[in-house]
Formats: structure tokens, C-alpha cells, sequence
């Protein structure tokens, strides 16, 4: 088990976002996770998590799946399917895991999951990301000289 690094200011993950989740990550050689609780500021309906949280949440475990072995994939997302089972109650513990599908040079397959405090399945998502364009990737290797790994 190796803990991530984390960014600045991205919105899930970013330690410096004042109004961001600060979500920090951990990985093995097959999968990736992290714990969240919502709190009341996250929902959507009266004690339900926005939808769009759901979303956003799958979007960056799937995406964090292929930061495994710190090898420079820099990959935007293309086209993200989300299935939901049942509502996401706040105040509860969930567990964000996240995996490869498939892997190109060119785009990466992805799996996500987000699980209830009782194991069971809340949401589940497929994502293709691929290859960012040229200009965006010089941006993004700029920032990721301030990301580090926050310690446990």
C-alpha cells in the first residue's frame, strides 16, 4: 500500500483549495482508494449527496487508477458512464475504489465504485480518458512540481 501525491488546488484532491475535499489516496499494484464522509454542504436532496458529487468523486478515482506507478500519464476525460443503486446518505463513511480496465498508449479504460459504510455498492462508473493535448500537458507538468504526498 503507497499513499498518492496530492495537489494544490484541484477541487477533490487539492491540499491548498479552501473549498475543496482534500481527498488524499491510496494505491496497490491493482486498485486505488480513499475515504470520504459528506457533510450537509455536499447534498443534493435533504440527506441525499449531490449527484454531481457522485460524479465528480468516480471521475477522480478512476482517473487516479492510472497514477500508480508514477509514470507521466497526462489524460483528460472523454466519456464517463455512472450507474446509481441507491441514494448516498451524508454523514456516513463511504469507500471510493478505483481501477484499470484497459490501458493504451493513447487512452485508458477505467473503472470506479463508490461503497456504503455497510459494503454495499451506492454508485458505479467506466470512464475512457484519454491523451491531453500538447499545450495543456507543459500547464499540468508546471503545476505538478508543487504536488507532494501528505503524510499519514
Amino acid at each position: 500500500m503507497k499513499r498518492q501525491v496530492n495537489s494544490r488546488m484541484c477541487f477533490v484532491c487539492g491540499l491548498e483549495n479552501p473549498i475543496g475535499l482534500r481527498l488524499v489516496f491510496e494505491e496497490d499494484e491493482e486498485r486505488v482508494w480513499t475515504e470520504f464522509t459528506p457533510r450537509q454542504e455536499h447534498q443534493g436532496w435533504p440527506g441525499v449527496l449531490h449527484g454531481g458529487l457522485v460524479c465528480t468523486l468516480l471521475d477522480e478515482v478512476m482517473a487516479r487508477a492510472f497514477f500508480f506507478d508514477q509514470e507521466e500519464r497526462w489524460m483528460v476525460t472523454a466519456r464517463m458512464e455512472v450507474r446509481y443503486f441507491e441514494p448516498v446518505p451524508l454523514e456516513q463513511p463511504l469507500t471510493l475504489v478505483g481501477g484499470i480496465t484497459r490501458m493504451g498508449d493513447r487512452m485508458i479504460e477505467a473503472w470506479g465504485e463508490i461503497r456504503l459504510s455497510d459494503g454495499s455498492l451506492a454508485a458505479k462508473s467506466k470512464g475512457l480518458y484519454l491523451k491531453a493535448p500538447s499545450e495543456m500537458v507543459e500547464t499540468l507538468k508546471e503545476e505538478a512540481k508543487y504536488w507532494r504526498i501528505e503524510p499519514s
